[in-house]
């Protein structure tokens, strides 16, 4: 466990009450200390939903700490149970909370004696995994635990749908465009001729879940949550899933690609006409998407060559990475994410396509390294955009953690075609436009920063004169942080602590020899 005042995922406990109150029916109790029940008013804000099943905490206060906690969780369970009549309740203590050490799993035992509802604890371990791997497990665990029961009672149906269908795994409450991309995802999959068997965690039914073996196979959109439980379904049941994420062009046409073998591997098994997919594509790309146009405009190829940052969760990170390389000709000097556990996968991902990568959970780390390169825009989460605040750099949000204003009223996903198009505007206009940059250097204008020489969290040793920092401003914008950092190099080289004039020109006299 570590203690941070600034994390990019969160605590366990909330990944597993996002993915409990993403079912209907379904309650979680918390087990926590006060200042812990900060989930209700966080999901009510954001996802401004006028409807959901609310989170109850079980507060462990001085005086349940005194003679322990087993009589407060049991009584909650029970008032709930019938209050509310849910389907499953789900109890889950925090990180704080568990270092009590209380045996939960009985409170659970003896609660259920007595009540209707399933009642189960969550199975993670909350000091050692985040909010993303939490999410994932928990979903798991409640799809395992209702087919298992529906394989013993003799009630799970093995047959498939008659037509081409596919289960959506992973859309969840508080997730990134999470609702966006689950709209435009199901419009995809209805012009595709596929129906959609079954969406969970989001609005999803308990006791539909004996019906996820009928679909034809799964879509995992997002790896951090969904991943899990589409290997279960595989390993025990069969079923083929689709992990490529579809975003940015490339993607989208490969997901699609991948869907067309599944549907026409089944189509042979159920001597069904196959299909093909390639019009589609095509279509899509040329009259749906803009991005492909886009990307061919002056005011695209304005951006060759400049260079940002990306830093988010693996999904969002590896795919915002390939996109501006693939699609619109900018320079990633770096890509990275603070999903450690998933460090291959995002490395492979992004082989080729960036000069450095950056797996970290330390935000300092990040800001170092983005004042370091200082890029022309950055794409990351509302933590980076409070960086290149910091730092005079324009940040576009692209992945979680996020503020209220990444929960947009308007349809804006990131999947899919149309989500080629939400996604270009931002990369676009995260930049300075056209001309904006050479004519601020030619004419002043209001440009009139002065450029950083220090890093956020320290100054690395090196000292700025003033009449140098004067001299380096007067160099032109789109090459003066590549002048600082070669400058830069050259003093630790030669173990320089105090550039002045002398060591900027004799930096640039090394250079051109």
């Amino acid at each position: 466990m570590k203690l941070a005042y600034w994390m990019h995922a969160g605590p366990a406990h909330i990944g597993t009450l996002r993915v409990a109150s993403s079912f209907r029916n379904v309650h979680a109790i918390m087990h926590a200390p006060l200042g812990d029940d900060y989930f209700n008013v966080m999901r009510s804000m954001s996802e401004r939903e006028r409807d959901f099943t609310p989170v109850t905490a079980s507060a462990a206060d001085r005086h349940v700490l005194a003679r322990g906690s087993q009589e407060r969780v049991i009584n909650n369970i029970s008032r709930k149970d019938e209050e509310q009549c849910p389907d499953l309740i789900v109890s889950t203590p925090t990180c704080t909370s568990s270092i009590l050490q209380e045996d939960l799993q009985n409170f659970v035992d003896r609660a259920s004696v007595s009540s209707e509802s399933d009642v189960t604890p969550a199975d993670v371990n909350y000091h050692r995994v985040n909010e993303l791997q939490a999410a994932d497990r928990t979903l798991e665990q409640i799809v395992r635990h209702y087919l298992d029961r529906a394989r013993k009672q003799g009630t799970l149906d093995r047959s498939v749908t008659d037509k081409p269908s596919a289960n959506i795994i992973g859309i969840s409450t508080l997730g990134f465009h999470n609702q966006h991309d689950c709209r435009e995802s199901k419009r995809s999959l209805r012009d595709l001729g596929i129906s959609v068997n079954q969406i969970i965690p989001e609005g999803g039914s308990l006791k539909y879940l004996k019906e996820l073996p009928k679909a034809w196979f799964n879509i995992v959109p997002y790896r951090e949550v969904g991943l899990m439980t589409a290997i279960l379904l595989e390993k025990e049941y069969g079923m083929p899933y689709v992990s490529v994420t579809p975003m940015g062009i490339s993607d989208t046409a490969e997901s699609i690609t991948q869907m067309e073998k599944l549907v026409n591997a089944w189509a042979s098994v159920l001597s069904e006409e196959k299909v093909n997919y390639i019009s589609y594509i095509e279509n899509q790309t040329k009259f749906v998407s803009q991005a492909a146009w886009f990307s061919k405009s002056i005011d695209c190829q304005n951006l060759a060559g400049k260079e940002v940052v990306v830093f988010g969760d693996a999904t969002h990170a590896a795919s915002i990475t390939k996109i501006p390389v693939r699609e619109m000709g900018i320079r990633v000097s770096c890509s990275g994410t603070y999903c450690k556990h998933d460090t291959e996968w995002s490395n492979e991902q992004v082989q080729g396509l960036r000069d450095e990568v950056l797996i970290t959970e330390d935000h300092t780390e990040v800001g170092d390294t983005i004042a370091c390169i200082e890029p022309s825009a950055i794409f990351g989460t509302q933590m980076e955009r409070h960086i290149g605040k910091r730092l005079d750099i324009p940040c576009g949000v692209i992945s979680s953690p996020v503020h209220i204003q990444n929960f947009p009223l308007g349809h804006r996903p990131f999947l899919g075609y149309e989500g080629t198009n939400q996604i270009a505007d931002p990369v676009y206009n995260s930049f300075n436009p056209g001309m904006e940059d050479h004519s601020l250097d030619v004419f002043g204008g209001h440009d009139t920063k002065e450029v950083s020489t220090k890093s956020l969290s320290t100054d690395r040793g090196l000292n700025w004169t003033p009449e140098t920092q004067l001299e380096l401003n007067k160099i032109p914008g789109f090459v003066r942080g590549r002048i600082k950092r070669n400058t830069e190099i050259f003093a630790k080289q030669n173990d320089i602590t105090n550039i002045t004039i002398d060591v900027m020109y004799a930096a640039k006299e090394k250079l051109s020899s």
